[in-house]
């Protein structure tokens, strides 16, 4: 199968497992919750929590909180790359009312009726949920103040397209403001492969200086990267374990090297 049919599988069963009373925690079996748990744990404040329907929270499979870092203000308009069960996108929907939009996009149908769902419940009406692909968004050029993301553009196999489009759909002077994770150095193919799968259910985490050199590629300025949470091999040593991989052994390969990250650029005004 290839990445994308991974990737909506994987995140259609974690939509049913959350429309069942479960959590959305990548993989569903019993281990993986906790070894997962230093990713999506505490993202966001009980305060932000508090605002959301509970199946909005447990959908969550984030790994920052890219809405407290956009500095969304009221009357822009918001694109969420991923969306999800639509955490971002209504909390995005709250600071930028009144006069603003809250987009979310997602490939995945489970997620979207989720999300719907989750909106519902909210009674957001700046609100809209679009299907397709981050890799083909289905917008018109320049009508979008502020593009989030929460863990996702890491899970595209085709990363320069994304950040094209990105690009193509922000409006001059608007803000690329996403949390994702990258790698700082050198790792071993199979660790990396299995931290990865770690980190973000299936990912290909980009290296630190490739994601910022794409932004570049796409057109972007003033390009930042800046880690929110470092992952310790601690963080993954039940996962690793389950793989097969002695964690002792290759600490000091990856110690330090997984991160999650705040992303910003801008496209030219």
């Amino acid at each position: 199968m290839d990445i994308k049919g991974v990737v909506k599988e994987k995140y259609g069963q974690a939509a049913l497992r959350v429309v069942g009373g479960g959590s959305a925690c990548c993989g569903g079996s019993d281990a993986v919750p906790s070894g997962c748990d230093p990713v999506t744990s505490n993202l966001y404040d009980s305060g932000e929590k508090a605002l959301l329907p509970e199946t909005a929270v447990l959908a969550s499979l984030g790994c920052g909180n890219p809405t407290a870092l956009a500095e969304l203000k009221a009357g822009e308009v918001v694109l969420d790359l991923g969306s999800g069960g639509g955490i971002d996108v209504l909390l995005s929907a709250r600071r930028v009312a009144p006069g603003g939009k809250a987009y979310g996009l997602d490939m995945t149908e489970e997620m979207l009726a989720l999300a719907r769902e989750n909106q519902r419940k909210a009674g957001a009406q700046n609100v809209e949920f679009l299907k397709g692909e981050i890799e083909n968004i289905p917008l018109p050029d320049n009508t979008v103040d502020v593009i989030i993301s929460n863990c996702v553009i890491n899970l595209s196999g085709d990363k320069d397209r994304v950040l094209a489009e990105a690009f193509r759909v922000l409006k001059p002077g608007g803000r690329f403001a996403v949390s994702d994770v990258v790698v700082r150095g050198q790792v071993p193919p199979e660790i990396r492969r299995s931290i990865e799968l770690w980190v973000g259910c299936v990912a290909g985490a980009l290296q630190e200086d490739d994601y910022r050199d794409k932004l570049e590629a796409a057109g972007f300025i003033e390009i930042g990267i800046e880690p929110t949470r470092i992952y310790k091999v601690e963080d993954v040593r039940q996962f690793l374990a389950g793989a097969g991989i002695d964690a002792g052994a290759i600490a000091p390969l990856v110690d330090g090297k997984f991160m999650s990250a705040f992303i910003r650029a801008r496209k030219p005004a």
